[in-house]
């Protein structure tokens, strides 16, 4: 199945989308930013990238590392991160993502990582306008809103 296909399958599925990008959950995971804490309890479909919560172990694992969690706090952290993956609809990191990746967004340069963000938010934003993307960074910010979908 082709990739703008298998988007516009779970957009039937679902009146309104909230897209998590992992900045957003490191902000609110990690730096308890008020702002994006808020942003993933709104109500809402919640959708993300298998990648989200590969990115988002590797970097509670750093913080571990690095002393910026005690080891209380990395188990607290752990635990939300687990609560955040049971609410979310995560789908996987397909040929079809990988093959979106590689072709050029709106707004360039993006990395590669964003790109398999930007690519798995195509799949469910169908129509655009109804999905809205959790994020802190400003490249994937740039990409969504040229792609039509609102920002949180």
């Amino acid at each position: 199945m082709a990739a703008k296909e298998e988007g516009a399958e779970f957009a039937r599925e679902t009146p309104a989308v909230r897209y998590v990008e992992t900045s957003a959950l490191l902000a609110a995971l990690l730096e308890q930013d008020a702002s994006a804490i808020k942003e993933l309890a709104a109500e809402g479909r919640y959708v993300t990238s298998s990648l989200t919560f590969a990115e988002a172990s590797r970097a509670i694992v750093r913080a571990r590392i690095l002393f910026r969690l005690t080891p209380a706090t990395e188990a607290a952290t752990i635990v939300a991160l687990r609560r955040v993956r049971r609410r979310c609809t995560v789908l996987p990191v397909s040929d079809g993502v990988l093959t979106r990746a590689g072709r050029p967004f709106p707004v360039e340069p993006v990395r590669t990582l964003d790109a398999v963000h930007l690519a798995t938010l195509e799949l469910v934003a169908d129509p655009p306008q109804l999905t809205t993307i959790i994020t802190r960074d400003t490249r994937i910010r740039a990409n969504a809103k040229a792609l039509g979908c609102l920002l949180a």
